[in-house]
Order: C-alpha cells, then structure tokens, then sequence
C-alpha cells in the first residue's frame, strides 16, 4: 500500500513540475508580421434566430487580432450568403447597416468592409436592420468573414468562426 502511496505521490509531483516547465518561443516570424485575424464574438459558427419584426439593430461583434500598431489602416472583409432553399433578400427582408441604421452598399468586389485603424488589435460590429417582410415563413441566409490578402496585409479568418448562419422568422 506504501509503494502505491509513493508512485502515485511521484507521478503527481511529475506532472505538476513538467506543466511549469518554461518554454522560450520567438516573438515573431517576420514573414507573419503583417498577418491578422478576424473572426466573430463568440467564437463559433452557430446559427442564430431573429424575429422579422425586431425595431433593434442586430449585431455581430467582429474580433480584430493582432499585436502591432502599423502605419496603414487593415480591413477585413464580409458578405453575405443566400440560403438555397429559405433565402433572405437584402433589401427585402434585411438590409446592412452602420451603427445608425444607414443602410452602406458592398464594394465593387460584392464584400463590405470593416476597417481597423492602424491595425491595432479591436473589436467591431457588423449590424443588420431587420425589415419585416409580411412574406410567410423562415429566411435565411449567412454572414461570412472573407480573407483578404494585400501587398501590405493579410486579414486571415478562424475555421471555427468565419460564419454566422442567421434565421429571420
């Protein structure tokens, strides 16, 4: 019974004293310096539900990372995606918005933009006017984050939450 006391004694004191164990890492590959990411708040792909008649904005917290202030102003780029089957129509059921509830238009690419000043590390909102469409039944549709790379920067997303899959009932 002793020996089972002391093996498992040791085995603890080894794993305690190898998860302290100090790793020195580089800073930084200079290659990845002008490399960010955005994606969305919570960090998941999860669908979400909204009702057709909702006055309030609906919001999507955008994550910025990054670890640097640089001389030029990185952007990250979205758009949005029919359903096949339950599609919602911009400017039918929803419309894309600043935070004032005016309505922006995509760029000549079909993407909007969010622009981080000075690549410093924020987070920004992507907002969503709900238009109440008397149509019966679910729309759908997905706001996706795209990458976009630049001779200056790369704007990368995370697999785990580059979408967000809306429901309008």
């Amino acid at each position: 019974m002793k020996s089972v006391k002391y093996i498992a004694a040791m085995f603890i004191a080894a794993v305690v004293f190898s998860s302290c164990e100090k790793k020195d890492y580089p800073a930084g590959l200079s290659s990845e310096e002008h490399h960010y990411y955005s994606v969305f708040v919570p960090n998941n792909n999860t669908l979400v539900s909204y009702t057709k008649n909702q006055a309030a904005l609906v919001k999507f917290p955008v994550q910025f990372y990054s670890t640097f202030t640089r001389s030029y102003d990185a952007v990250a780029k979205y758009v949005i995606v029919p359903d096949a089957t339950a599609n919602a129509v911009l400017g039918v059921d929803f419309a894309v918005v600043d935070k004032n509830g005016t309505v922006i238009a995509p760029g000549s690419d079909g993407a909007y933009s969010i622009v981080f000043p000075k690549a410093v590390q924020a987070t920004d909102t992507i907002y969503l006017k709900l238009l109440n469409n008397p149509a019966a039944g679910t729309r759908k549709m997905e706001i996706q984050l795209k990458e976009n790379k630049t001779d200056v920067f790369y704007v990368d997303i995370f697999s785990t939450a580059y979408r967000r899959p809306v429901e309008i009932k």
